[in-house]
């Protein structure tokens, strides 16, 4: 048994060097931009790299998707026939086993190379406030205008998540009890929640993608507090075509 077990690891090593992952946030955006010519196919970062950047340079908890089955990729791979985030939510293993391991990141990448990259939001974590994207882009257009300092912006093509540094329920809902209303097309992605990340496939279709990126150098990345920018995503939220109702308070 012990023979076995040895081999098993040593099969793990292995795999694991072969891999090569891209350490450094410049090496991402090398790949990703190394189709960017006239015709070319964009070419974008394996999720392992992408996930082993977030866990060992960031220190912030990662965990791979369910992903999507059948031929064209078009449902969901967990047991509901009718989910509503297909591909783009954790299931086996479940959020709690979000890490920042880089052994048992590469793990679940080498076994499931494809998998979704998950952020599991709050504690020491980011936490992220989402939109929809004409109304997202709007905010950071009053936001910059203002010389507010934003942190990365997460984009797919329906909706926008600013990261922003962590926060409390408790907090929040002071914060938001000091509305005069809040736009239900604002989402919070705070404790016990999770954040979809390039270069993963959104649930919507199309590719998950920094719209504000990272640093390339540094340590993990500067994040707003949630009251520099709520205002301002209020605000363009409550005027937005779809933007859902308000809920008073």
């Amino acid at each position: 048994m012990r023979e076995i077990l040895g081999r098993r690891l040593q099969r793990l090593r292995s795999s694991l060097q072969s891999l090569q992952p891209l350490r450094t946030l410049q090496s991402l955006r090398f790949a990703q931009r190394a189709g960017a010519g006239p015709g070319a196919v964009p070419v974008h970062p394996r999720p392992l790299d992408a996930a082993l950047v977030c866990a060992t340079a960031w220190a912030w908890p990662v965990l791979p998707g369910v992903g999507r089955a059948g031929a064209d990729g078009a449902r969901c791979a967990c047991p509901d026939p009718d989910c509503v985030v297909p591909g783009a939510h954790p299931f086996d293993p479940g959020l709690l086993a979000a890490t920042t391991d880089p052994r048992m990141v590469g793990w679940w990448w080498t076994n499931r190379p494809t998998a979704p990259l998950l952020l599991a939001t709050g504690g020491a974590a980011p936490c992220a406030v989402s939109l929809p994207a004409a109304a997202a882009a709007r905010a950071l257009v009053r936001l910059d205008q203002r010389g507010m300092r934003i942190g990365p912006v997460v984009a797919t093509p329906t909706r926008w998540s600013l990261l922003v540094a962590p926060y409390s329920l408790e907090r929040l809902g002071e914060l938001l009890y000091a509305k005069d209303h809040v736009p239900s097309s604002l989402r919070f992605h705070g404790e016990g929640g999770y954040l979809l990340l390039p270069p993963s496939a959104a649930s919507c279709g199309g590719q998950v993608r920094w719209e504000r990126e990272p640093p390339a150098e540094g340590g993990p990345p500067w994040l707003p507090e949630v009251e520099a920018v709520v205002d301002a995503l209020v605000e363009a939220s409550s005027g937005a075509p779809g933007g859902g109702s308000r809920l008073a308070y």
